[in-house]
């Protein structure tokens, strides 16, 4: 099957989100205040595709509001450090948010915020996954377009594919390959950690962590399948 077209602006609303370690979540709040907009800061991670992936508690007002309304938004930025902060990328993404059991999901968002994994087994807290409807890209001043899903969500099909391989691959990479890790880490970042590790791969791209810090690795082009990106993953380390 030939691959769609990709845009520039879909491009890189995705590597934002891919980007992002937190986001604003805008929901509807129930009962006596039905209708209004409520906006709280969470964690975020991401499916392979793009979707993102959260972890709330019931406890929390966002959550009950979901499980009255599930449809929501999430707003992601780079341009809160700039002296124009208008001047920065953000991207919104609206669709419906819902509980999500599957591992992969989960060990994604764990390896992408550590920390959560305290309390990630508490039986008032689940994981999320957004269907994504919409997206909109804003670049900058006069640099705004609404994205569908279907352009926004990376291969769909092949992302899932991948998924079932992903966790053999990083684990592959980390236990077998950890110098490798860390050389390639401190060239493409000029990081002086000694130790990194892989959190997750992508047919876009790869996360690094060393300890509280962490790194986003674009590929100069997608891969179109697993094998491929075992081959783009041995050619940026040189272990597979």
């Amino acid at each position: 099957m030939p691959r769609k077209i990709e845009t520039p602006q879909a491009v890189a609303a995705r590597h934002l989100v891919r980007t992002c370690r937190s986001a604003a979540l805008a929901t509807a709040l129930g009962g006596k205040r039905a209708g209004w907009p409520y906006a709280s800061l969470v964690s975020v991670a991401c499916d392979l595709d793009g979707s993102p992936i959260l972890l709330l508690s019931g406890l929390a007002d966002h959550t009950r509001n979901l499980a009255s309304d599930d449809r929501a938004c999430l707003l992601f930025e780079a341009a809160s450090g700039l002296a124009n902060p208008q001047t920065g990328p953000r991207v919104s993404l609206t669709g419906r948010l819902q509980v999500t059991r599957d591992e992969g999901l989960a060990r994604r968002f764990l390896a992408r915020h550590p920390g959560a994994g305290m309390y990630a087994g508490f039986s008032d807290f689940a994981f999320y996954r957004m269907t994504v409807e919409r997206a909109h890209f804003v670049g900058g001043f006069g640099r705004a377009s609404w994205i569908g899903a279907s352009k926004f969500l990376f291969e769909t099909d092949i992302s899932k594919a991948v998924s079932r391989v992903e966790r053999n691959i990083v684990d592959t990479l980390n236990q077998q390959h950890a110098p490798g890790i860390a050389i390639e880490a401190r060239r493409l970042f000029g990081a002086i950690g000694k130790i990194w590790e892989i959190t997750g791969v992508d047919l876009e791209g790869c996360d690094f962590r060393c300890r509280h810090t962490f790194r986003r690795h674009d590929f100069d082009a997608p891969a179109g399948s697993d094998r491929a990106l075992r081959k783009k993953l041995a050619g940026l380390v040189d272990v597979l």
